[in-house]
């Protein structure tokens, strides 16, 4: 491996969150045509079936992560623990806000038919969520929508890798219409 391919996997090694190829450049010194020809040989090297880890694509940028097919193995002690996994409740208000974003609080109330005060507080408190925006409605609601660090939590290079709804799936994601 020469130099180049060495400095650019330790920096990733080190940095531990995703960088795009212009973050490499900036932080290696490195032209951008030698991070890709550095991430190029990275991901032939890790391809080799003794290597236990992958250049992975999360949020826009690039990670060493482990292998997908080593997971399973790995999860119990690497992964996340048992006190911060997320309800059945928080998981469906987040959901809601990744297939619907941006989308206000009144909005995934009507939805989910419940108040969504805590679980967006929760959501937001993990960073999973964010305020994006507000609406041009009266009264200027708050909306959200979903971050890197939901990106990275469930390995998602962008929202569009989210898994694609059946068109009757598709219809749970939107409010029922005001009386």
């Amino acid at each position: 491996m020469d130099q180049e391919t060495a400095l650019i996997e330790a920096i990733l090694y080190l940095e531990g969150d995703p960088l795009d190829e212009a973050s490499l450049a900036r932080i290696s010194g490195l032209s951008e045509e030698a991070v890709l020809a550095a991430l190029e040989a990275l991901e032939s090297r890790y391809a080799r079936e003794d290597s236990g880890v992958a250049l992975t694509r999360l949020g826009g940028g690039i990670l060493i992560a482990p292998k997908k097919e080593l997971w399973n193995a790995l999860k119990e002690r690497y992964g996340k623990k048992n006190e911060s996994r997320l309800s059945r409740a928080a998981l469906e208000t987040l959901s809601i806000i990744a297939y619907s974003q941006p989308i206000t609080r009144s909005e995934i109330e009507a939805i989910r038919g419940v108040q969504a005060d805590t679980m967006i507080r929760l959501l937001a408190e993990r960073e999973l969520i964010r305020e994006v925006g507000k609406k041009d409605v009266p009264g200027k609601p708050v909306q959200y929508g979903t971050t890197k660090t939901f990106l990275k939590l469930f390995r998602l290079e962008s929202i569009a890798d989210l898994p694609k709804l059946a068109d009757h799936e598709a219809e749970r994601f939107e409010p029922e219409p005001a009386a």
